[in-house]
């Protein structure tokens, strides 16, 4: 499933043709994915101007001139192509068929940009006010301002689940996400099992550091393409060249010096990578 810098890779890539644009033509082929579309998603989009394009968490909102925005979440298949004639045609990949558009959406100036979703748990709606249930329980961003390893620290206290579940809990910290947490985990040098509330200032000053520090590597490579995440243009991302410790198993740990060799063991159901030796 796409996390964070997949998210915000396809943001950045939406956001010079939609911010400013207005709406004339909207193309709903089916009423939901994982839910229902809200039955009025075209009446609404249709004239609409988007004033705005923001990402909390994994969801993509778009602002519009009306007393709504339109949230978007890729899911685990989801993918966003934009296509217009004084753009060329972005996105080539055989393997996107035409019958997974889902939402197509045309801009004042011509863009078209199309949702494709093959498995359908994406999701669309519109947030209506300051609440949604998508919305209301998040975390911080890690990346924003007003996270910092204070307030890391405080909401990890007392808790004895191990760090790596409590990282993928979007009410501690919103949008990460197996992968990075993996990452961040071994930049920090972190045991996965190790209960989340014993972790002291200083290691919990660097879990901070290595988290901003993945994502924002991501971020500037596009996010990681393990099976269906693309950019907006089509083309893959590249962090995946910069794993250390993700999908390694058996190989020996990159931390000059150490000498281990990465593991894999399954927590909640899902896969950790970590070296054994490094990561206390």
């Amino acid at each position: 499933m796409p996390e964070l810098p997949e998210v915000e890779t396809v943001r950045r890539g939406l956001a010079p043709h939609l911010v400013g644009r207005r709406i004339v033509r909207v193309d709903q082929r089916r009423p939901d994915l994982r839910w229902p579309m809200p039955p009025d998603l075209v009446q609404v989009l249709t004239g609409a101007r988007v004033t705005d394009l923001r990402r909390r968490s994994k969801y993509i909102l778009a602002d519009l001139d009306r007393d709504a925005s339109l949230l978007l979440h890729l899911g685990m298949s989801g993918r966003v192509r934009i296509e217009g004639e004084g753009l060329g045609r972005f996105h080539h990949d055989p393997a996107v068929l035409p019958r997974h558009d889902h939402l197509v959406l045309v801009t004042e100036d011509g863009t078209t940009i199309t949702l494709n979703d093959a498995r359908r748990f994406g999701a669309v709606d519109f947030v209506r006010g300051e609440d949604h249930p998508l919305l209301a329980a998040l975390g911080p961003e890690p990346l924003d301002e007003d996270s910092t390893p204070e307030r890391l620290a405080a909401a990890l206290a007392g808790r004895r689940t191990p760090i790596k579940a409590a990282l993928l809990d979007q009410r501690i910290v919103a949008g990460l996400g197996n992968i990075y947490v993996c990452e961040a985990l071994f930049r920090a040098g972190i045991h996965p099992t190790r209960p989340a509330g014993r972790i002291g200032s200083e290691r919990i000053a660097r879990l901070h550091a290595a988290i901003r520090e993945v994502l924002l590597q991501a971020i500037e490579a596009g996010g990681s393409s393990l099976r269906d995440h693309r950019q907006t243009s089509g083309e893959l991302g590249y962090f995946q060249h910069s794993f250390r410790v993700y999908g390694r198993e058996g190989q020996p740990c990159l931390r000059d010096g150490c000498g281990g060799t990465l593991r894999r063991i399954v927590q909640g159901g899902r896969s950790t990578w970590y070296c054994p030796v490094c990561q206390r």
